[in-house]
């Protein structure tokens, strides 16, 4: 119903702007011609021609033809980008040819830097730009996934296919194991604006401040990076309406080989129950998705404006996981007071209704004995709903999991923004800029009475209800300064920023109930209310950040540049005596081509380099004091009293991670603006890090500290290149390249007498029986994400693994070394991180036919499957009756799960991110319709890898634990990866 709804809405909005764009044509004289390479004599296509001074404009088409109604006093102003502008006075004329001339598009390109735009010759730092014509296409419902494998450094994986969950992010590696490891996101301005109240659809370009000296213009949160996010506004010209819709199918592309009920009726000692089950069908659907983007945009010489809707809903391939979603947004610039003042008002807002479904039906999928029935008559699983359960140990009836459970979750997003600028004179200029941010997030889930899992069953029936709502507001103010010195141009910028946060929410669960029908929806007629069982929680807290910072770039005769900055900014997160930290960067550039004698082929050859510091605070407030927080009951005068203990220490000492980076680049365009790119090197040194620290007790209160300790390196080598191969009128090839390698160094994780500990361990295999499993080895002057096990080398005679014996000391009765499993017997098996990533775009253009695809790729990871770790032997059939793994490794022999180097496998992979085909009809002259293109896109069509688990993507944290120190570990709950095709529609008018 909801889906339809949106479909009237969408169909109104959509001939509402149709009209309103059909207004724009005025009765004025025809006027036609064609826009052409002066180089090549080739047309043009998508070339803006527009009437000066007025909303009337027309686009070339795929030959470079265009028509546009005019009169002879007026005058055409014919622009691309790439190209030099050209005006035309029309006159008598009544056909008008135009030739256009090529700029160096690399060098002439706009970038979005730190509160400001640059030229990218004038750019000393690394930043990459992706625009939105080379973002990735298909079925994208996540900004990040925009600039998926499209810049060198910047990784983005979403192991599985789960429609609901995020993206993660990392730049140039981790660039911290405490605290904030993922890029700042600013959105049009906004510093932390949530992406979700972005849509896709809307944005015009990503910006990406990879390193220390463009991003410490951010002091405390510019440590992983940042990503500057610039959504599209209305151009002045005429009234343009359009319309992008798509719909996809969503299949499974792959899971874990299991055993059919043929193959498991061979193994000796399994459990027949009659059924043949293939449990990996029954929870798994087709997923079919539809997306609706209406945009409506247009200005004039003193107003520009952009007004748009999105749609997004999703099924997920599992059964009841999806989401709906519905975006608006209004972008409006006013220029006033002889253009002197400019005012730029923003708002978007966002409202998401998820089904979380539950990805730990895929886990027991694998594992279900495939003779188990879906459905039951016997009369114990009445009780269950009908659904065959069994009592045995870790397991669950996949398909009741995803049908019974209900996981509901609605999020509201509202962001706004209004800046007004005044400009004094044509190089002085000041603005002020205030934006507030709103976010909600609800969750509403129910087990009933008859749920095995999810503890409705043990509790008569469990709901709970959660809210969240987090509160952002920023004020800044920025003053501008333009000044020239004979050959020397200067630019400065210092400005102020006040940022407030405030969070808070609720919790409640209870169970006990007279009945189902209510859900979530009726949480007071839980009897656990009365008995004293229910639980009920609240918090809140807040935060500030005050800064002062400043810029200052130097040009002289575009051949030399530098830079200076820093930024002096204060939290209420960090100690009393460490309130303040300075965070400065400088970055220089030459280009050679202008110093030395090169060939005319070189337009460019500019050599950079850098070093800046940023920072990361802590992401928690109060950490630095002591506090009490609530540790139970105790009885007193006949009554349950709450009680209140220390949850933390004072550390007024508590201060900000340091990264001071050092970079060196070379941007160069050559072969007549063919071929451009850049390649980078850099290393950083994170110091400080942000870790919680076993104490004493006494003389602390509490065990844990919060302390800055430790160091850690990284470093690597970036490559991007685009490259111009085939520029012809009916056949046009460009393709790209970029490259990215990792080396990191834990140098440290001490500091005096305190430690994080010299060598430690994260995370355990689990139930059942591997427990006590260490995973992850974190170790001084060692690298991160260090997979830790013991070798195999053989099979003892009951079937159980044989591991080597490597540093023990252990000996049998006879003086025989033995495995003594201990850590002295373990060994790296792999590591989590990968050696490089790269990915390869290639773009193909005849006549009206246009082709993209897009390869990335990681190499040299290590990931530990889990599913064979448990399940790739006889001993779950045997004794809990499980279903076996079958990969290519499986032995029969093998009759006791116990985790070890089978089972850490190399990651390696390639993989058809997007391939898409579009097609462009020719709409005509001086029809309404300017663009009318259809296409066909398909994501992740099909992988290279050997890894035999479900998905080889590179895993940044435990999903488990949440825990970025435990990276490279493949859990039992993964999501099924799929393949997603993908129809679509543009249409302008």
């Amino acid at each position: 119903m909801k889906k339809q709804l949106w479909n009237y809405v969408f169909l109104l909005f959509f001939l509402l702007s149709l009209s309103i764009g059909n207004l724009a044509f005025a009765q004025q004289s025809q006027i036609t011609g064609k826009v052409i390479d002066k180089d090549s004599g080739d047309g043009i296509p998508g070339v803006s021609v527009l009437v000066k001074g007025t909303t009337r404009g027309s686009i070339t088409d795929i030959d470079g033809n265009y028509s546009i109604l005019a009169s002879p006093e007026e005058t055409l102003v014919i622009s691309f980008i790439g190209y030099e502008s050209v005006e035309e006075l029309i006159g008598n004329r009544s056909v008008i040819n135009v030739g256009l001339s090529q700029t160096v598009q690399a060098l002439s390109e706009i970038i979005v830097v730190g509160y400001g735009t640059q030229e990218r010759k004038e750019i000393t730092s690394a930043v990459t730009s992706v625009k939105a014509e080379n973002f990735n296409q298909g079925t994208v419902n996540d900004p990040r996934q925009l600039l998926q494998g499209k810049v060198a450094g910047l990784n983005i994986a979403r192991p599985g296919g789960n429609p609901n969950r995020g993206f993660n992010m990392r730049l140039r590696g981790i660039s911290t194991i405490g605290e904030n490891a993922e890029p700042l996101v600013v959105i049009d301005g906004v510093i932390g604006g949530s992406l979700a109240t972005v849509d896709p659809n809307d944005i015009e370009s990503m910006d990406v401040l990879k390193d220390g000296s463009a991003a410490a213009i951010y002091g405390t949160r510019g440590s992983a990076g940042v990503i500057l996010v610039t959504t599209k506004t209305g151009k002045q010209g005429r009234t343009v309406v359009e319309y992008n819709g798509s719909v996809a199918a969503e299949t499974v592309a792959r899971t874990i080989p299991v055993m059919t009920a043929s193959e498991y009726r061979q193994v000796p000692n399994m459990v027949d129950l009659g059924a043949n089950t293939n449990w990996l069908d029954e929870v798994t659907r087709t997923g079919f998705s539809q997306v609706h983007n209406l945009s409506l945009g247009g200005g004039s010489a003193t107003t520009a404006y952009r007004v748009s809707m999105n749609y997004r809903g999703v099924d997920g391939v599992g059964i009841n996981s999806g989401f709906d979603q519905l975006n608006a947004r209004i972008n409006l610039t006013q220029r006033a007071l002889k253009d002197k003042a400019i005012f730029t008002v923003n708002i978007s807002n966002t409202s998401i209704d998820r089904q979380f479904g539950n990805e730990n039906s895929f886990r027991y999928a694998i594992i279900s004995n495939p003779t188990v029935p879906v459905r039951s008559s016997l009369p114990q699983d009445a009780q269950f709903g009908g659904y065959a359960e069994r009592d045995i140990f870790d397991w669950f009836n996949p398909v009741s999991i995803a049908e019974q459970n209900i996981d509901d979750r609605r999020e509201s997003r509202l962001l706004a923004s209004i800046r007004g600028e005044y400009n004094f004179t044509d190089r002085f200029r000041a603005a002020i800029f205030y934006a507030s941010q709103r976010e909600t997030d609800w969750r509403g889930a129910y087990s009933p009475k008859t749920a095995k899992f999810g503890g409705g069953f043990g509790r008569n029936g469990l709901a709970t209800i959660q809210d969240d709502v987090r509160l952002n507001d920023l004020l800044e103010t920025t003053l501008n300064y333009d000044a020239t010195a004979g050959r020397l141009e200067m630019a400065f910028l210092g400005g102020y920023s006040y940022q407030e946060f405030f969070n808070q929410g609720n919790y409640m669960q209870a169970g006990d109930f007279l009945t189902d029908i209510f859900t979530y929806n009726n949480i007071g007629a839980a009897l656990d209310f009365a008995n004293g069982l229910a639980t009920v929680s609240s918090y809140a807290n807040s935060n500030k950040l005050v800064a002062f910072f400043g810029r200052a770039n130097f040009n002289l005769e575009d051949t030399y540049f530098l830079s200076l900055s820093a930024r002096y900014e204060g939290s209420t997160r960090f100690g009393a005596n460490n309130k303040w930290g300075l965070f400065p960067a400088v970055s220089a550039g030459v280009n050679l081509a202008n110093v030395f004698q090169m060939p005319s082929s070189i337009s460019a050859m500019k050599f950079r380099a850098s070093y800046g510091r940023t920072g990361t605070q802590p992401n928690q407030s109060y950490l630095s004091l002591l506090r009490f927080g609530r540790q139970g009951n105790f009885f007193y005068n006949g009554a349950f009293v709450p009680s209140y203990g220390p949850v933390s220490n004072p550390n007024p000492d508590l201060a900000w991670e340091t990264k001071d980076e050092y970079n060196v680049g070379l941007d160069f365009v050559i072969l007549n603006n063919k071929l451009d790119g850049a390649i980078d090197y850099y290393t950083r040194v994170t110091t400080g890090m942000l870790l919680p620290i076993n104490v004493p007790v006494p003389p602390n209160l509490f065990p844990q500290t919060v302390l800055n300790i430790g160091e850690m390196l990284n470093s690597g080598i970036e490559v991007m290149v685009n490259y111009q191969a085939i520029q012809k009128s009916d056949f046009r090839w460009t393709t790209g390249f970029n490259f990215s390698t990792l080396r990191t160094n834990l140098r440290s994780l001490s500091a005096g007498d305190l430690s994080f500990g010299e060598v430690n361990y994260r995370s355990n295999f689990g139930s059942p029986g591997q427990n006590l499993t260490q995973l992850i080895r974190i170790q001084e002057n060692g690298p991160l994400g260090q997979i830790w096990g013991p070798r195999k080398v053989g099979l003892n005679e009951d079937g159980s693994p044989r591991m080597a014996v490597i540093n023990g000391t252990a000996v049998d009765d006879n003086g025989n070394p033995v495995y003594c499993n201990c850590n002295e017997d373990r060994t790296q098996l792999g590591t989590a991180y990968p050696t490089f990533n790269f990915g390869i775009n290639n773009t193909f253009n005849y006549k009206r036919w246009d082709l993209n695809f897009f390869f990335r790729g990681s190499i040299g990871h290590y990931l530990i499957n889990s599913y064979r770790g448990f399940y790739e032997n006889t001993e779950g059939t045997t004794v809990q009756n499980y279903n076996i793994v079958k990969t290519k490794y499986y032995d029969p022999a093998v009759t006791k799960a116990e985790y070890n180097s089978d089972h850490v496998e190399r990651a390696n992979f390639v993989l058809l991110d997007n391939a898409t085909l579009g097609y462009n009809f020719n709409v005509g002259i001086g029809r309404n319709v300017t663009r009318l293109r259809t296409f066909l896109a398909v994501q992740n069509p099909f992988m290279f890898t050997s890894y035999t688990g479900v998905d080889p993507e590179v895993r940044y944290l435990d999903s488990e634990t949440n825990d970025p120190l435990a990276p490279g570990i493949e859990r039992r709950a993964t999501y099924f990866t799929t393949t997603i095709t993908t129809f679509g529609l543009n249409v302008s008018f």
